[in-house]
């Protein structure tokens, strides 16, 4: 009788801590707490926006960031955007710009601009995840580039420029470099998606299999609708096949995180809500099939400031969640108000 209590006593405790750990309990809200605008990462020449953070063997991190010059205007995104890389000794800066990651390439796939950067580590390799374009053999020269990103959305080839919107990868040993580049696009737009395959994140799953989520034009739409899609490979660096039915069909999400939370055994994917005012958090058991998290809401796209006051911002977007030792230990956004943009960062305190 005694060895029956104990032997129920074990499998109780056992389906205890799984059931803990695969417990959607994650609160990132918890790490919206006031900044210090010195704290920011901004220039004064440069509009700052996409960001990724990775920390090295040696204990530097290093910043990735996608940046144009305020000269050509916010919308340069689309034309002039290269990728930076910025290092610190404290996970929330301040940081200092050290080089230029990553350029257009003349001539290939990504011959125009470089942005929407994320870097992951995997195994032995630094993979650069980005998105980039070209003109599909138009001939645009320097100053027509320069015409078509001050005038933005409404000039007539800017829709050229998005229609060639592709994800890639680089990959390097190094976080210092060099960055070797794919001589083709990660994918083109398949399944659910259509026209362009940005914002690329990926993470790589407890079975060692990786997972990726992508943003396309939605396929079934009469008029343009961004939707998320789904996918997973054997490899970091290519074969992703996506999946028939967009990630989340009726969420509004945008600029999507995602990674896999090993004391939970569940993914994980922050956003912004595309045409909404907050930062949402969405969950998944298989990598594939998702929905809202317990703790849905993580914030408004607000910046509270150590000063007691709040800062209210035209954008709050490109979430990135910073994990060290299985924990979230920092969330990060590119935030634009008025003529300027750049990178705003909650530790945990």
């Amino acid at each position: 009788m005694r060895k029956l209590l104990i032997s129920a006593l074990i499998v109780w405790l056992e389906s205890t801590v799984l059931f803990a750990q695969k417990t959607d309990d994650l609160d990132l809200s918890v790490l919206i707490k006031p900044v210090s605008e010195s704290s920011f990462m901004r220039d004064q020449r440069y509009f700052h926006w996409c960001n990724s953070i990775i920390k090295d063997e040696e204990g530097t991190y290093h910043l990735f960031y996608s940046r144009w010059p305020k000269s050509i205007g916010f919308c340069g995104w689309l034309t002039h955007s290269e990728i930076a890389h910025a290092v610190s000794k404290s996970m929330s800066g301040p940081y200092l710009y050290k080089e230029t990651a990553l350029k257009a390439r003349k001539g290939a796939w990504d011959a125009v601009t470089a942005h929407n950067v994320q870097v992951r580590k995997f195994g032995n390799q630094y993979y650069m995840y980005y998105t980039s374009t070209n003109t599909g053999g138009v001939e645009i020269d320097k100053y027509k580039l320069d015409e078509i990103g001050k005038v933005g959305y409404s000039h007539k080839d800017w829709d050229l420029l998005r229609s060639h919107q592709r994800a890639g990868v680089a990959v390097s040993s190094s976080l210092n470099g060099p960055w070797i580049r794919s001589e083709k696009p990660l994918l083109e737009p398949e399944g659910p998606i259509k026209n362009v395959a940005v914002n690329p994140s990926v993470c790589q799953g407890k079975e060692g299999r990786f997972y990726l989520i992508i943003k396309g034009d939605d396929k079934l739409a009469a008029k343009r609708r961004l939707i998320q899609a789904v996918g997973s490979s054997s490899d970091p660096d290519g074969g992703f096949v996506l999946e028939d039915k967009p990630a989340f069909a009726d969420i509004p999400t945008e600029d999507v995180c995602v990674w896999f939370d090993e004391n939970r055994e569940r993914f994980y994917a922050i956003f912004h809500a595309h045409g909404g005012d907050f930062i949402g958090l969405i969950t998944s058991e298989d990598g594939i099939n998702w929905h809202k998290a317990k703790n849905y809401l993580v914030c408004k796209k607000e910046i509270p400031l150590e000063d007691g006051t709040v800062m209210q911002v035209d954008n709050m977007e490109r979430p990135y969640v910073y994990i060290e030792e299985g924990e979230v230990k920092m969330i990060s956004f590119a935030v634009k108000k008025g003529n300027d943009s750049f990178i705003v960062f909650f530790p945990q305190q």
